[in-house]
């Protein structure tokens, strides 16, 4: 079994506010639920979920699933993203690196997009 604390981390939202159900992990926060042993079993955590689980992948397509201010302009909701490049190092919290037409070059979180 692996070593359980008061408090877990959520792989999601990174809350630090989790906390155990029996046998799963609950994020008061975002309502992900996790299990540590599958994690474990699975060899690590995954680094990079979309704001649905879902792990992401380099050279991946993702949509942008709120508005976001970028500038001076927004980038909509539903804008699809493709080939985007993930940082082993975030920059500002922000962990994609990709190209948005009529934005050019930009740094994106993932809990802001889902898998295309």
């Amino acid at each position: 079994m692996t070593n359980d604390t008061d408090s877990q981390t959520c792989p999601k939202c990174s809350s630090p506010y989790g906390y155990t159900d029996g046998s799963l992990w609950i994020c008061p926060e975002c309502f992900h639920e996790w299990n540590l042993e599958a994690q474990a079993e699975e060899g690590q955590t995954p680094k990079f979920l979309d704001s649905n689980g879902a792990q992401l992948q380099n050279g991946d397509s993702v949509t942008v699933i709120k508005d976001l201010k970028a500038g001076k302009s927004t980038i909509k909701s539903g804008t699809k993203v493709k080939n985007i490049r993930l940082l082993d190092e975030p920059v500002n919290d922000h962990d994609i690196s990709c190209k948005i037409d009529g934005h050019g070059s930009m740094y994106l979180k993932c809990s802001v997009v889902k898998k295309a």
